[in-house]
């Protein structure tokens, strides 16, 4: 891999940079729909993660789909069978993890752990492959091909996630009972006697202690799912240019950056579990009565 990546000579400085910015649209000051100038913009939309993220997604539901309707007890197919393993799997996880009831949870487990999984597995394409290719070819000056190394990405769905928390936890406790897991816990308030008097503290402090445990939940979800894959990206990035510059010479450069794929597949199938049983787990909570 060549330091330039296909853009010119750059320092290392420039081809890490570059490979890490997004391409990126935002409405200028002058209210004209700008490109790549949108530093500070906290509305600015990664096209890129975007793209990438909605195509893995209709990949996993045309691959599922025609999995389920070619489907053949006699004669299943080995993509079959890897399916089926991938969905008992989940199902199972399901089950021993959730004890609410909902048809939901199965398929949304289902659902996040493929496409966490297939926005992970982005990160073992060779760093210059697809940002040479969209600029040399598309004329496309950034593409990011990893979303989950996307902070906007990996929050959007902790935050779906989040809702989701809340939605369960109305629906199997009620409002008042969501309200009285946020002010009424850890700590009881006394109900009789003198104690009256610190009552309002203790559900001052509950609701703020349960407060910033709720919203903790989506925050270490996304964060703990990006800074995971940022890392990987970045090595991959740095063993690039250490290959590029001369550090890392023939095969000893070679098996360092196959190895860290190796371990990498590693990473990218426990981060999308990881971020799967989370979501069940939490949902599981939302679900139960204390």
């Amino acid at each position: 891999m060549a330091a330039e990546g296909g853009h010119g000579p750059q320092t290392t400085g420039d081809y890490i940079q570059h490979h890490l910015q997004n391409l990126q649209v935002c409405k200028a000051e002058s209210g004209e729909w700008v490109w790549n100038e949108c530093a500070g913009n906290p509305m600015a939309i990664n096209v890129d993660s975007m793209f990438w993220s909605v195509l893995l997604g209709v990949v996993f539901i045309v691959l599922f789909r025609r999995a389920a309707k070619n489907s053949s007890s006699a004669k299943p197919t080995k993509f079959q069978a890897l399916v089926e393993i991938v969905v008992e799997f989940v199902d199972s996880s399901v089950k021993d993890t959730f004890h609410g009831k909902s048809r939901l949870i199965a398929p949304l487990g289902l659902t996040i752990f493929v496409w966490v999984f297939l926005m992970n597995l982005m990160d073992l394409v060779p760093v210059d492959w697809i940002p040479f290719f969209s600029s040399e070819v598309l004329g496309i000056p950034y593409m990011k091909m990893v979303p989950s190394t996307d902070v906007n990405v990996t929050f959007g769905m902790s935050i779906a996630v989040f809702f989701l928390i809340i939605f369960y936890t109305i629906k199997n406790k009620g409002i008042t009972g969501f309200i009285g897991e946020l002010t009424l816990h850890p700590i009881a308030p006394p109900t009789k006697g003198i104690g009256l008097i610190a009552a309002p503290f203790m559900i001052a402090f509950n609701f703020i202690l349960e407060s910033v445990a709720l919203i903790a939940k989506p925050v270490s979800l996304s964060l703990r799912l990006f800074g995971n894959m940022f890392a990987g990206e970045l090595i991959f990035i740095l063993i690039a240019t250490m290959f590029s510059g001369g550090l890392l010479l023939g095969a000893g450069g070679g098996l360092l950056h196959v190895g860290w794929a190796i371990f990498h597949v590693l990473i990218i199938t426990l981060q999308a579990f990881i971020f799967m049983m989370l979501t069940i787990v939490y949902l599981s909570l939302a679900s139960e009565s204390h």
